[in-house]
């Protein structure tokens, strides 16, 4: 394979180091300029820094992957991607209405000042980072394995990951959201265009089209178009997985459930509501974000593709640049597909970074703990925390051995204990910080317990097992303790039933 693309993705990073570094100056000195620009963001960086944020090496590298090794399974993403988005166009703007009010920046500190409750913010912060950290570890490996790929083997994994998350780190630290957004906005056109030229053009050039790529592949593996929980395992000559559905029916409807539910509930998605520049824009958003899935078709093709493929790669996740890279393509075109892929994975972990940071800062030592810097020094310890959940994250991509999306499923248990109180906070007069409290952390335990200590039942997501225990937990707790409260409830919730512009 020739130098030119890896001299791509070179000159892909220098401009997305340029693009970050630019809006560094617009915004203002303090926590609110960094965390949330200044509540200045427009449907354009708004539209794109939420579709790149959550579509990322996953989309790239991982959901092929499961494509090749389960078959039509890998479609729950659509599934949940176009659904997922729904709860936020009621409850972004009624958070966004509370934002401008009390001058809030993050979800924990928002319900935090609805129940009065500093512990709540602490509780929401831990899970956050304890999900946001291996959210951006799946985004390293992403990276890693593209460049070891691109350059034959030349960069370790492990090297390819820091090189990437170097440059993501050098633009957090100095531009935040600004940053952030504005390179979202270059990485989400680069990635749909991408997605689509080579989605079509490989299945064209193996096998002359889409329509004859699933004929071919239905005549000699028809269980990978079988419904999922039909598709029996198969394994190599030393045991390992190959291809097969591990599962049934109520292990994937609990993971597509919860992965709806859990969606609008990510930190550095629903932060957004406090970003946007006003609430029409928020809507709008919403109604456009579906228009994303459009470019995980041509994804879900590139795995399918691969299928026949006569030489398998080593591991399912990187499919994708292992077939580009074997097959007889122009460098440009390999070159830009692998831009695209190293995208995805900025994309999401420079948002996942700032937003981990943020709410370790904002939520944890601020709102919970106390703590009462000045607005430039508060913007300089996010900026420290930065730096310890890219360590953070770097060591737990390098010794995750399992597949990213496995990874990213397991992240979700615990961020969607989160959707029983946005929804208490924002619409419930009758919800107290204890029974928010209550159901978050038996919620979350139970989530826990069911990954750690016990199979869970029927194969169900231990995220879905979680709520069934969280939102009892809130209701009885909050009826037991309503008259014991007191709480900004009736001033709070007017505020974010009053429409804004």
């Amino acid at each position: 394979m020739s130098n030119l693309p890896l001299i791509i993705c070179i000159l892909y990073l220098v401009t997305c180091l340029v693009i970050g570094l630019l809006p560094g100056s617009k915004a203002s000195d303090s926590a609110e300029g960094y965390v949330a620009g200044d509540r200045s963001l427009g449907p354009l960086v708004m539209y794109f820094i939420t579709g790149a944020t959550l579509f990322s090496a996953f989309a790239f590298l991982g959901m092929p992957g499961w494509a090749y090794s389960k078959g039509v399974g890998a479609c729950y993403v659509l599934g949940y991607g176009i659904l997922g988005f729904l709860p936020f166009y009621f409850l972004g703007p009624r958070a966004s209405r509370v934002g401008r009010t009390y001058g809030l920046v993050t979800q924990a500190e928002m319900v935090a000042r609805r129940f009065n409750s500093p512990a709540l913010a602490g509780v929401m912060a831990l899970v956050s980072v304890y999900a946001l950290v291996p959210y951006v570890a799946i985004q390293m490996q992403g990276a890693g394995y593209v460049l070891n790929v691109v350059s034959d083997g030349e960069i370790s994994r492990g090297v390819g990951a820091a090189i990437v998350y170097g440059v993501v780190l050098i633009y957090v630290l100095r531009s935040g959201v600004l940053g952030v957004g504005w390179t979202n906005t270059f990485q989400g056109i680069l990635m749909m265009s991408m997605a689509w030229v080579i989605g079509l053009y490989v299945p064209w050039k193996l096998y002359g089209g889409v329509g004859e790529m699933f004929t071919a592949i239905g005549s000699k593996h028809p269980e990978l178009l079988k419904a999922p929980g039909l598709l029996s395992p198969e394994v190599d000559e030393g045991g390992v997985l190959v291809r097969g559905e591990i599962g049934n029916w109520g292990t994937y409807t609990s993971q597509v459930v919860v992965s709806i539910i859990g969606f609008t509930c990510w930190p550095q998605l629903f932060m957004r509501a406090f970003n946007a520049k006003d609430e029409s824009t928020i809507r709008r958003t919403v109604i456009l974000y579906p228009t994303f899935q459009l470019f995980l078709l041509p994804l879900l093709f590139l795995g399918f593709t691969a299928v026949l493929y006569a030489v398998p790669p080593g591991q399912a996740d990187q499919v994708v640049p292992h077939m580009l890279t074997q097959m007889d393509l122009p460098g440009l075109v390999v070159g830009l597909f692998i831009a695209g892929a190293l995208a995805a994975s900025m994309s999401s972990g420079d948002a996942i970074i700032h937003t981990a940071a943020s709410v370790f800062v904002r939520d944890g030592m601020v709102t919970c703990v106390g703590s009462k810097p000045d607005p430039r020094q508060e913007r300089t310890w996010i900026r420290c925390v930065v730096l310890v959940v890219v360590l953070a994250a770097y060591g737990l991509a390098v010794v995750y051995t399992g597949s990213l999306v496995g990874l990213l499923l397991y992240a979700y248990g615990p961020i969607a204990q989160f959707a029983p109180a946005l929804v208490a906070t924002l619409y419930w007069r009758g919800a107290t910080g204890r029974g928010v409290l209550a159901g978050l952390v038996l919620g979350s335990l139970t989530s826990l317990g069911f990954v750690t200590l016990w199979s869970p039942p029927w194969g169900l997501h231990a995220g879905l097992l979680g709520l069934l225990v969280n939102v009892p937990a809130l209701v009885v707790v909050s009826h037991s303790t309503r008259r014991a409260e007191q709480t900004e409830g009736e001033e709070f919730l007017a505020c974010a039933r009053t429409p804004g512009t």
